[in-house]
């Protein structure tokens, strides 16, 4: 994840910043890099690739001086790490300059627009878009808050940026668009900070503000005024944050899990990062080590996993067979172990547990090198072991998850599994370049769709005051809604405790259907794809059945309120992808029914974050 910094004070700038960064290299970069305003009126900028040591040594060779700085730490998505590419980027006037978390999708065509007026780019970057958009807005004559303003309006996607110019010397402008990472305004005396993550700047303050999706600040070292992207005022709620680490970790969020729910539009794009060329349409994962000989050699793929991983597993069988054309089984590790499955060199075992570490998986995993399969895994923690034995690997890279039920590690698995079907259909030839170029396109988009389900939790919230008495629940998909199902019976098991069954609702009449009653609820998945109307015809079978019905659809689906007592709508997108989307819901309905039922949501009773023993 990227980490923003910013100061305005009587401090040394550069000094506040670097610090801020350090304290933000858990997220995980590849580059860094300051902007301080200085004394002469201009900006200067150190930054390089690597490790915050190679910026520290820039510093040290050559200091900035000055009172108002940005910084930041990137994960490359657009352009590989390199010095060009690293943030901040000025404009080509002098007169901007930014740093950006998120991804800017309709940068290709703003950037041709820019391009056609005889604007150069100095980077490869989406980032340095906004930079130079904001610069041609002074250039007309506009002032500074008004050349942000017109700028961001026109930036598709979740963004969280941070602006400072020479024009306006005693202001920051920073801006929160979607879910692409927060930005948090610590309030200072007479001296302001500026944050991704509450960590960079809890030395100096405890009272925070976090900005909202298309919210706008505009900081001096006095202050703060707070807009939406129109102008018109806000006041928010000043946050004090404890100083004991647990609190600060959690920030505005009164449970990791919760938080963790949160964080996944950030988690997209990060697991995005470095894979996804978005200006070519291509994909590439070059930690998996993937060949075309080996690709067209393989027979079949075998999935093994356990919990939550497994339904990311079935799912990615729907994924991978669609995109690859290449036959794939799902199993248990648990199960697995204790067959002698038909496995050999024209076999791939793939592997996908979030710790690396789960004893069932990796048990698996040496079957699979023993038989002399290719053995590819799937996780998230870092050198753990089931990514050292693996002959190729994907890291989620969605940071540590605190929570013990999965859902950014669920989340960004899905994301990996459809990068991981794209990067064996592009080898196979399955998947034609035009194709391809609109598989990334929808990719693109997810991370902002993700954040459009978590910008009003009241949906939730009421529902949870209905359905929390609840003994039973019964969640119904079809296709590749089928594992998510799966998915949501198992999260509101864990965390509330309330007895849950996912079934593919083609399935209904061979035995679930006679549970059905008006104290069972029953959570129908039932969005735009081609098993919408048997999804409807399941719908109206339970509620014939005096079931009480809670849909999940797709956005703008009236007709879908004649049939269910409960809607909650979805963003739409490709058939692949739905199921991204579609797990939001799952996870946000459990977890407001675990809180309304007075649950440890962040713990739950008698389960582990990692099974590592059978």
């Amino acid at each position: 994840m990227c980490g923003i910094v910013g100061y305005i004070g009587a401090r040394d700038a550069a000094d506040v910043v670097y610090e801020g960064l350090k304290r933000l290299e858990y997220r995980g970069y590849d580059s860094a890099g300051i902007a301080v305003l200085e004394q002469n009126g201009r900006i200067a900028i150190r930054r390089d690739v690597g490790k915050l040591n190679n910026l520290g040594g820039l510093l040290a060779q050559s200091p900035l001086g000055g009172e108002i700085g940005i910084g930041h730490t990137r994960w490359a998505t657009h352009g590989e790490p390199s010095q060009r590419n690293a943030h901040p980027h000025i404009g080509m006037n002098g007169r901007v300059v930014v740093v950006h978390n998120g991804i800017v999708e309709n940068f290709l065509p703003l950037r041709e627009e820019l391009l056609a007026e005889g604007i150069n780019f100095e980077s490869e970057t989406d980032t340095e878009v906004i930079v130079q958009l904001i610069e041609r807005y002074l250039e007309s004559g506009l002032p500074f808050e008004t050349a942000v303003r017109q700028t961001l309006m026109q930036l598709e996607g979740a963004n969280a940026v941070v602006v400072m110019s020479v024009d306006q010397p005693d202001q920051l402008i920073c801006a929160r668009l979607g879910n692409a990472g927060g930005i948090t305004l610590g309030v200072g005396q007479d001296e302001m900070f500026v944050a991704s993550d509450i960590p960079a700047i809890l030395e100096y303050t405890r009272s925070m503000v976090f900005l909202e999706n298309r919210q706008l600040a505009v900081v001096t070292r006095h202050g703060y005024q707070v807009t939406d992207l129109a102008g018109n005022p806000i006041k928010p709620k000043i946050h004090q944050i404890n100083w004991d680490p647990v609190s600060a970790v959690k920030g505005e969020f009164k449970h990791f899990m919760e938080k963790e729910i949160h964080d996944q539009p950030q988690a997209l794009i990060d697991t995005m990062r470095g894979r996804v060329n978005f200006e070519q349409g291509t994909i590439s994962l070059p930690e998996m080590n993937l060949t075309a000989d080996l690709v067209n050699a393989l027979n079949k793929i075998v999935i093994v996993a356990c919990g939550t991983s497994y339904y990311a597993g079935l799912i990615g069988k729907f994924m991978i067979e669609s995109l690859a054309r290449i036959p794939v089984e799902v199993e248990y590790g648990s199960e697995f172990r204790y067959y002698d499955p038909i496995l050999d060199e024209k076999t791939a075992v793939l592997a996908i547990t979030q710790s690396g570490e789960t004893a069932d998986t990796l048990v698996a995993c040496d079957q699979a090198k023993a038989k002399g399969a290719t053995l590819w895994s799937i996780v998230n923690v870092i050198g753990s072991q089931a990514m050292r034995m693996s002959d190729g690997y994907i890291a989620m890279q969605a940071g540590p998850e605190i929570g013990v039920a999965s859902t950014k590690a669920f989340i960004t698995s899905l994301a990996d599994l459809y990068m991981l079907g794209c990067a064996l259909g592009q080898l196979r030839g399955t998947i034609q370049p035009q194709k391809m170029r609109q598989l990334v396109d929808d990719l693109a988009h997810i991370p902002n769709l993700a954040g459009q389900l978590l910008e009003d939790e009241a949906v939730y919230e009421n529902l949870a005051s209905v359905f929390h008495n609840a003994q039973d629940f019964l969640f119904l998909g079809r296709g590749i809604n089928y594992p998510i199902a799966l998915e949501g019976a198992l999260k509101l098991k864990e965390i509330s405790y309330i007895h849950a069954e996912g079934y593919p609702a083609g399935e209904m009449k061979h035995g679930p259907i006679a549970l059905i009653d008006e104290t069972m609820p029953v959570v129908a998945l039932a969005t735009n794809d081609r098993l919408y109307e048997k999804m409807v015809s399941n719908i109206q079978q339970a509620k014939t059945r005096g079931g009480v019905v809670l849909a999940v659809a797709t956005q703008g689906n009236e007709a879908i309120r004649r049939e269910a007592d409960y809607v909650i709508e979805v963003p739409e997108t490709s058939e692949l992808l739905q199921s991204i989307l579609n797990t939001i819901p799952m996870q946000l309905l459990s977890l407001h029914i675990a809180v309304w039922r007075g649950c440890d949501v962040d713990q739950p009773r008698n389960l582990a974050k990692s099974v590592t023993v059978e």
